[in-house]
């Protein structure tokens, strides 16, 4: 293994050559996945005292998929908010590191190290994940993350809520027991595959090729090559 390797994108856009600061498709005009617009629905539960479920990606197995756990494992699955795994949840503990998150039962390193890369790349980091998103002040169970295709920035809108068995998260899950947000993008991820016909559930997370890795980890990254030390 060399000390550093590079992700390199098929793609000579890096966030440079994003659109007008806001135009259509910028950062601050991303189109709305699914057309679910984050402050409306927010706005709407809020007000209505309640707590967000995307039926677009719904909390059950359908979302998971078939191949990964036994049907007797499936029925141990119980998809839990945050505040009901931990006491007191927090999106974001003590920043951000490549050390932070640990692979779930998905075989899908590729998505890990693509984090791992983001967290080298703050600013970027910050457009994929809007770090002000809290368990605290106007929080309804909604969550958003943003990524890059075909030159222009999607908004992913998810619930908080998440396979667990026996009250502990199967996937993607932070060091700190209370830190969602690895989690919680792991989950958008897998809705945003819907539409980009990448994956379906979060099953197909796992059935990428290493040859596919420079291609799908693209939409993380805004078309930028990361190098990650080793």
């Amino acid at each position: 293994v060399n000390e550093r390797f590079l992700i390199s994108f098929f793609c000579t856009q890096t966030k440079h050559c994003n659109h007008a600061e806001n135009g259509f498709g910028s950062i601050s005009k991303p189109e709305k996945f699914f057309n679910q617009d984050y402050q409306q629905l927010t706005e709407y539960c809020i007000t209505r005292g309640l707590r967000y479920i995307d039926n677009r990606f719904p909390p059950d197995k359908n979302s998971i998929g078939y191949g990964i756990l036994s049907p007797s494992d499936m029925n141990n699955v119980t998809w839990l908010r945050p505040a009901k795994i931990v006491p007191n949840p927090s999106f974001i503990v003590q920043g951000i590191s490549r050390f932070d998150f640990g692979q779930g039962i998905l075989g899908n390193c590729w998505f890990l190290a693509s984090l791992g890369a983001l967290t080298f790349q703050t600013d970027i980091f910050k457009q994929v994940v809007p770090v002000e998103q809290t368990f605290d002040k106007n929080y309804c169970g909604l969550f958003h993350f943003r990524f890059w295709r075909f030159g222009q920035w999607v908004d992913v809108v998810i619930d908080d809520k998440l396979p667990t068995v026996n009250g502990r998260l199967i996937f993607a899950r932070a060091k700190y027991q209370n830190e969602f947000w690895p989690a919680l993008l792991e989950k958008a991820y897998a809705k945003y595959g819907k539409k980009a016909t990448l994956f379906l559930t979060y099953e197909q997370l796992c059935l990428v090729s290493k040859v596919s890795v420079t291609i799908i980890t693209h939409p993380l990254t805004s078309g930028c090559a990361v190098p990650i030390p080793t």
